[in-house]
């Protein structure tokens, strides 16, 4: 206990060590947002790296899926790597960061109020970012939770708590910067306990070849098998399809999510972006693939600690049972690692949301001459708001964490992915397109969680996102279009060179 003790005191001195040296760097709005849009390639590919991975994906997806499809569930991570990081980078990376800073836009709903010259649409993308961000935090608290739980046995809403206040404090000290480097700091960790945990793991089980062979052996439960063995360690896994739709989901989702699209933001210049696209996409490749390659092992440490009285596998408890009995430095080292991911993680949503509210709602419908001073002190206060729903949602957890981020995931990026990338290549989008993806994604997201047409979220937020993609040009070359002169204004950006 002491050993864990201790790495945690380290932990928590460090980070708001940061945030009482970047509190001197905010001498304003855009540093508070956007760190001055001045941060170099390593801390931007790693705040998009550790933004991306969290306990949601070390405890509740790695656990569920890796559970599920077995060691195929890498494919997951690799998808995260190549959709998700790569071609996130390549084709969103520098028309982001050129055409916000053309427009001065610092959130995602900002954007979208420029550049279709429309501000109910920059509201109304205020408060979807809002309300559904809140469901995502609370996955993340969930996670870590779980696994503070195993090692320190203490109450969930201790580590609820402790979490929210450590994360407060420095976002609200220090901003996108006191973020960018602390998230640099997790990412380090994050990339050495990955290496570490599943080598332990394997070893546990007597050494990688004899791991795959006891996971060979054990019979699927899924009906597409008909209980044949093998399914667990075969190369797509005993359920292709609904594999594809978390790849898709987990992929492609971070094109539309505001906290991730805002790293383009803030990245200094066009060769900074070229070095983050190299070394986001390698951190991506070892914390995803490593974390869903870790629970592809999942079924190895089948017990009855992972299910609930009615016999239903508790999905959540799956990675935290894998990783209980390793030596207390190991421990220590996981619990640092995961708490480092899901920092990173809840400290960029946070000051996403409460940007996102101040700057493109609150500021422009009900105080619209407020002065620098007073939108950073809202801003603060809206980081504590948003921390402490999503802290009340979080001790009382109605879902699996991988349902509830399948929530948040499907309607912000259903709503935002297809407006935002079409708005950065194509002239001829339109007012009109951009409500419809926001209904769609929205509208796919809540109604399912009604009526559950779609058995699982993960793909129902899928669903939302492949039909935005397809209804926007639909409804783009149907409806009126926007004035030229305006547009050609916007587009006239990309002209220019090493922005």
């Amino acid at each position: 206990m002491a050993i864990k003790l201790i790495f945690l005191f380290c932990f928590f001195v460090v980070m708001i060590g940061v945030g009482v040296y970047a509190r001197k760097q905010v001498k304003n709005v855009g540093d508070f947002v956007l760190g001055g849009r001045a941060v170099g390639p390593w801390l931007t590919a790693f705040a998009y790296g550790t933004s991306y991975f969290s306990a949601v994906v070390f405890v509740g997806y790695a656990g569920q899926f890796g559970w599920k499809y077995g060691l195929a569930s890498t494919w997951i991570g690799i998808g995260n790597a190549l959709i998700g990081s790569l071609l996130a980078w390549v084709i969103l990376g520098r028309r982001t960061r050129v055409m916000t800073n053309h427009l001065k836009s610092a959130t995602m709903p900002d954007f979208f109020g420029s550049r279709f010259d429309s501000k109910p649409i920059k509201i109304v993308a205020s408060i979807i970012s809002f309300i559904f961000l809140i469901p995502y935090t609370a996955s993340v608290y969930n996670g870590l939770s779980r696994l503070f739980g195993m090692a320190f046995n203490i109450p969930y809403w201790i580590c609820v708590l402790s979490m929210a206040v450590l994360t407060g404090v420095y976002v609200i000290l220090g901003g996108y910067i006191a973020t960018a480097i602390n998230d640099f700091i997790q990412g380090i960790i994050m990339l050495v306990g990955i290496v570490a945990v599943i080598g332990a793991v394997i070893s546990s089980q007597g050494g990688f070849i004899t791991a795959i062979g006891k996971l060979s052996e054990l019979e699927s439960d899924i009906p597409l098998t008909l209980g044949q063995k093998g399914a667990f360690a075969s190369f797509f896994g005993p359920d292709p399809l609904n594999l594809l739709g978390v790849v898709i989901l987990t992929s492609l989702g971070t094109w539309g999510l505001p906290q991730m699209v805002h790293k383009f933001y803030t990245i200094k210049d066009e060769k900074s972006i070229r070095a983050g696209t190299i070394i986001s996409t390698i951190f991506a490749l070892i914390i995803a693939g490593g974390s869903y390659f870790l629970g592809g092992f999942g079924r190895l440490f089948d017990n009855d600690t992972i299910y609930s009285e009615q016999g239903k596998v508790i999905y959540d408890a799956i990675v935290p049972n894998m990783l209980h009995n390793l030596s207390d430095v190991l421990i220590g080292i996981i619990v640092v690692l995961v708490l480092s991911a899901s920092m990173s993680t809840l400290s960029s949503l946070v000051l996403s949301s409460s940007s996102t509210i101040t700057l493109d709602f609150i500021k422009d419908t009900l105080y619209k001459d407020m002065s620098e001073k007073k939108q950073l002190g809202i801003m603060r206060i809206f980081i504590v708001f948003f921390i402490g729903i999503s802290v009340v949602l979080a001790i009382r957890p109605t879902v699996f964490i991988a349902q509830m981020m399948g929530i948040s995931w499907g309607a912000l990026a259903g709503a935002f992915l297809a407006p935002f990338l079409y708005g950065l290549y194509w002239k001829k989008v339109t007012k009109a397109a951009v409500w419809a993806s926001f209904i769609i994604g929205v509208g796919i997201t809540t109604s399912n969680m009604i009526f559950k047409y779609i058995s699982s979220p993960v793909n129902a937020g899928a669903l939302a996102m492949v039909a935005g993609l397809v209804v926007v040009p639909i409804v783009s070359i149907l409806s009126p279009k926007m004035k030229k002169d305006k547009v050609d204004k916007v587009f006239a950006c990309y002209e220019e060179s090493d922005i």
